[in-house]
């Protein structure tokens, strides 16, 4: 057993033996598929805090001949697997961070000599009796001992691609390392499985994204992975029945990335948050915070105003395709909302081609973001929604009337209405706090229309209801009788109780108008 070359089982034993694991070891069924086949490259990427290396750690004490980790996972969801017993610590396994040696570097040049030297040292030490026809290169060794023992390898690399946000403006090196990974794994008969992760799907980079062998499974789309990225709702609704946590909190703090067809919940929040019992945001700040800084403050082809929608609560179209999947080649608004989708910030829907943030704990990330200067226009709009839900939940129509107008003169910036979308996109902005309190939907399906506004009230929490129809250029008038003409409020079947229906105009000569009135149901 060594540090690099058949690990052991150490690491994942102590994560099963912790007070919080959850069973991901049916990952394992999906990677044994793949073992020794024309799929054994695979890259896997996520954002930080979802779990890649205890993953890494979990396949090296199943995969490697440096452990017997049959009792280890015996009460495991593999062990009934039917692939279980083919492959347990059957290979040689080769398991290594690339962040590890990354940060011992002063350079790519010295990673990848450091990653070249520790392993051929490891491997001539296992295998001393093998004729090296050249003990230098480390292709060559892999090849002589593979050729000798008969045994195949298995890949866990992870962190591969920390290299460009480390290094990210030595593009030279940058192609060096690629060329490296691609002469040590691909077309190469000693690798049984190749399973990469990282935050980043491959580098597109000119010949070099001939990194070709690898399936990618990332956040825009994890495919058979999708149930292995996070938490899902099962899962959690088991912890939080474990530890007496409320599930619709921990839903509102830390679920909403779509992964296929699965909702997955952060999995390091929702670990901190069950174990100190207080809902927070446990967004670890790193580089990936402050390039969230500075590339949300850039205005590029309208990104500003497509981060205003999103805070809203929107979901905005993005093209993920032209994405050169590093840090630095970023030429269009839709290259930062997809940078913002790998490193965790946004969540994106496959098959709707559309983009979200999250939760609460992201929210508060970018309302973080935006404080610190440039959106003075957008903190205004913010820090007005307490006084706006309070003047709306006690009927005073006309402060409701007055807060939308300070709100659009102090603001016009953003809020240049010209329809009435534009105008709903302003008051989901304008009702932000409301989120505490309510889940909010716009275009809401509902009797013989789509309610521009619906507010259904959190479980738990003791206000009204609302439905809000909005209008431009018309009468406030018009607005609450279509309420009542289209059965806005059928829609909550399961709500009892007071509802206001509220009525909002915006005439450009007239200004602001509200109606509000109460109705039970």
């Amino acid at each position: 057993m060594g540090i690099y070359l058949n690990p052991g089982n150490e690491l994942f034993k102590m994560s099963v033996n912790s007070q919080i694991y959850v069973d991901k070891t049916m990952l394992i069924k999906e990677t044994n598929t793949l073992i020794m086949g024309e799929s054994r490259h695979i890259c896997i990427s996520r954002p930080r805090r979802f779990g890649k290396s205890m993953t890494a750690n979990m396949l090296a004490a199943y995969y490697s001949r440096g452990c017997d980790s049959g009792e280890l996972f015996s009460k495991l969801a593999i062990s009934e697997d039917k692939s279980f017993k083919k492959h347990l610590n059957k290979y040689n396994v080769i398991h290594i961070s690339i962040k590890d040696f990354a940060d011992m570097s002063d350079s790519i040049d010295s990673t990848v000599e450091t990653v070249t030297r520790l392993l051929i040292k490891e491997l001539i030490k296992e295998y001393p009796d093998v004729d090296y026809l050249d003990d230098t290169k480390l292709p060559l060794v892999l090849t002589n001992v593979f050729m000798d023992s008969g045994i195949p390898f298995v890949f866990i690399i992870d962190e591969w691609d920390c290299i460009f946000r480390i290094f990210k403006t030595d593009v030279e090196g940058q192609t060096k390392y690629l060329s490296f990974m691609r002469n040590l794994l691909k077309d190469k008969p000693y690798v049984a499985l190749d399973y990469a992760t990282g935050i980043l799907p491959v580098k597109k980079y000119g010949e070099h994204s001939a990194l070709n062998m690898y399936a990618e499974y990332s956040m825009a789309n994890q495919a058979m992975f999708a149930q292995y990225t996070g938490f899902t709702q099962d899962d959690v609704a088991e912890l939080c029945k474990k530890f007496d946590m409320p599930l619709q909190k921990m839903s509102e703090w830390y679920d909403g990335y779509r992964v296929g067809r699965y909702d997955i919940y952060n999995p390091q929040s929702v670990v901190r948050a069950v174990s100190a019992r207080i809902f927070d945001s446990y967004w670890t700040k790193t580089e990936t915070f402050e390039a969230l800084q500075m590339y949300i403050k850039i205005d590029m082809d309208g990104l500003r105003k497509s981060i205003i929608r999103m805070i809203a609560g929107e979901h905005i179209p993005v093209n993920t395709a032209k994405f050169q999947n590093d840090m630095v080649t970023v030429n269009s608004a839709d290259d930062v909302l997809t940078l913002l989708i790998h490193l965790g910030y946004l969540t994106y829907d496959f098959d709707t081609k559309t983009a979200w943030i999250p939760n609460k704990e992201i929210q508060q990330e970018f309302i973080n973001c935006i404080e610190d200067g440039g959106w003075e226009e957008v903190t205004n709009a913010l820090k007005q929604s307490d006084a706006l839900l309070s003047a709306t939940l006690s009927g005073n129509s006309h402060r409701v009337a007055d807060i939308l107008e300070e709100v659009h003169r102090k603001n016009t910036s953003i809020i240049a209405y010209k329809n009435e979308m534009s105008l709903s996109v302003t008051l989901a902005l304008a009702y932000y706090s409301a989120k505490n309190s309510y889940e909010i939907f716009r275009e809401l399906p509902s009797g013989n229309g789509f309610a521009d506004l619906t507010f259904i009230p959190r479980k738990g929490v003791d206000v009204p209801a609302m439905v809000i129809e909005l209008k431009y250029g018309q009468t406030v008038s018009k607005a609450l009788e279509q309420i009542k003409q289209k059965h806005y409020t059928e829609k909550l079947t399961a709500f009892s109780g007071e509802i206001l229906l509220v009525g909002i105009s915006f005439d450009e000569k007239k200004g602001h108008s509200c109606i509000i009135e109460k109705t039970t149901k």
